[in-house]
């Protein structure tokens, strides 16, 4: 059997969005296990405690890869827990620096602050930079189409909801920007292949000529 790889889904999602990047993890020959957490009505607290269970009862050191709220929260969660036996952490457009588009929405469009649920803070302020342990990598996308769009302009490339700068902070040990919306970084080949080698070796490798 493969390493383990816990993944998690962001928000407004649930686990079975996951199934296509399991599927080509595994085919990388990966173990993947997929974390499901309610995004909306639990929030980050009740999720960043099941995951530092999960973690703490683990009979491996597995790795995490998360999209969106779900880096956000696996980050959190290493950061509040530094003695987890995490090895790396891939996270596909998380909003690492804050998310002015949500933001923007809890001050301008309260509905959808709502929708926002008990994860907007984490959302909206990031976790600054990231001193721990586990080795980061960050796919971002940057094709530009997404509900983010009707919150403003982005200052630079975007996936449509997460702006490619929004996902730098310091600490990382890679980055990596391919032409995908913030959805597609779920489906997308070159996002499960660029997760599988960051796992394997700590880098994306060399960017494509």
């Amino acid at each position: 059997m493969g390493e383990p790889v816990i993944l998690l889904h962001g928000l407004w999602l649930r686990g079975f969005a996951l199934w296509p990047l399991a599927r080509r993890l595994a085919r990388a020959g990966f173990a993947p296990e997929i974390f499901d957490y309610p995004s909306v009505r639990g929030g980050p607290e009740p999720a960043i405690a099941r995951l530092a269970a999960r973690l703490a009862e683990h009979g491996g050191a597995p790795h995490l890869v998360g999209h969106s709220l779900g880096g956000l929260i696996a980050l959190e969660t290493l950061r509040r827990h530094p003695g987890l036996p995490v090895r790396r952490v891939v996270c596909l457009g998380s909003p690492l620096a804050g998310s002015r588009a949500a933001a923007r929405a809890s001050t301008r469009l309260p509905r959808l602050a709502r929708a926002l649920g008990a994860g907007q803070r984490l959302i909206v302020e990031g976790i600054g930079c990231w001193e721990g342990r586990a080795e980061v990598g960050v796919v971002a996308g940057s094709l530009a189409w997404g509900m983010g769009r009707v919150l403003g302009r982005f200052d630079g490339p975007h996936d449509g909801t997460v702006a490619v700068a929004e996902t730098r902070i310091p600490g990382l040990s890679d980055h990596r920007t391919i032409r995908c919306n913030h959805t597609g970084l779920l489906l997308a080949p070159a996002a499960a292949r660029l997760a599988a080698a960051f796992l394997r070796e700590g880098r994306f490798g060399p960017p494509p000529g």
